[in-house]
């Protein structure tokens, strides 16, 4: 079974490698996860690591002849192959099986890859499972964001309130790199020892509002019933300059396709038919069973208002309507109010 983060550092501390690596997920996450690995490779003596980097010309015939070239010192070596697409092909996916089914002793074979979902699973992860370790990195989610952010506070040397916590975490959601770059610069900031608990009130004069926020997530939230979330992201996306019009696009969209699914005479098979994700097939499968047909149809038709305001061909305030119709679609039964 593929390890979780918690393991993996369990597994790291350790005094011995195993013969293979999967690192796989969000690109921050696995980059240092990584390169804990290296480190611990080199306090474990190995001494050696070749780069291979998996490219549209790569050829898979190197990894068996690195797997195989004798060592310059007699020492362990580290092969460290980078496959940011995830996909090793058929040749890969060939020479992947071969490595993990006979690896040779004193290597060890890390692979990294920074594109990753369930679909990139094969034979070839379960066999380099079977041999060695497969780690993935998700990003952390929203309910998620302040006990990483505590964490990650904590690995630097600072602690901070729940409040402050709660504050960076809204701050950088959904841009771990943000968040990274926060945390060290808090870090120089307070200088060594991190001088004593972040309150709330320094937090918010110390932190960039570094939150990233699109439509996707602004539909997501509401669609999931989560108004408070979806009206934040809104202003957000209204305070970073985005075009509502454009927004109006994509939500106009994910109305038209919830109401597919509402007049559907089976949801599942419609959902196969739009290519739903599974999270997302549940995510309308929730949001349906608060509201009938009629109101996604009501939703639809203030959309489209909202439009008409936007291009000016209508009198109105139309990020106020905009405000109500998230509102709406996170909460039918107040839809009412915001009418």
């Amino acid at each position: 079974m593929p390890l979780n983060p918690a393991q993996w550092q369990k597994a790291l501390a350790g005094d011995s490698l195993r013969p293979a690596y999967l690192l796989a997920g969000e690109e921050l996450l696995v980059l240092e996860a990584a390169d804990a690995l290296r480190a611990q490779a080199r306090r474990l003596g190995y001494a050696e690591r070749e780069v291979l980097d998996v490219g549209n010309h790569f050829d898979w015939n190197d990894l068996a002849r690195a797997a195989a070239g004798m060592s310059l010192f007699a020492t362990r070596r580290l092969l460290d192959l980078r496959l940011p697409t995830g996909r090793p092909g058929t040749e890969g996916a060939k020479a992947i099986n071969e490595f993990c089914a006979n690896p040779p002793p004193d290597v060890t074979l890390l692979i990294t890859a920074t594109e990753w979902s369930s679909k990139h699973e094969g034979a070839w992860t379960k066999n380099l499972d079977a041999a060695g370790a497969v780690v993935v990195f998700n990003a952390p989610k929203p309910h998620e964001w302040a006990a990483w952010v505590g964490a990650r506070l904590a690995s630097r040397g600072l602690s901070a309130t729940p409040d402050a916590a709660a504050l960076l975490a809204e701050r950088v959601e959904g841009n771990l790199l943000a968040a990274a770059q926060e945390i060290d610069k808090l870090a120089v900031l307070r200088g060594e020892g991190g001088g004593g608990r972040i309150d709330a009130t320094e937090m918010e004069h110390l932190v960039a509002d570094s939150a990233r926020y699109d439509a996707f997530k602004l539909t997501d939230a509401a669609f999931a019933g989560d108004g408070g979330r979806a009206l934040h992201i809104l202003a957000g996306l209204r305070a970073e300059g985005d075009e509502l019009i454009a927004l109006m696009g994509w939500l106009v969209n994910q109305l038209q396709l919830a109401l597919r699914l509402a007049n559907a005479r089976d949801f599942a098979a419609q959902a196969r038919a739009e290519r739903l994700w599974p999270a997302r097939e549940q995510l309308f499968r929730k949001a349906l069973r608060r509201a009938p047909r009629e109101h996604w149809l009501q939703c639809l038709a203030r959309a489209a208002r909202i439009d008409r305001m936007a291009k000016g061909r209508e009198a109105g305030d139309p990020w106020l309507e905009a405000e109500r119709l998230i509102a709406a679609i996170a909460e039918p039964r107040a839809a009412s109010a915001f009418a």
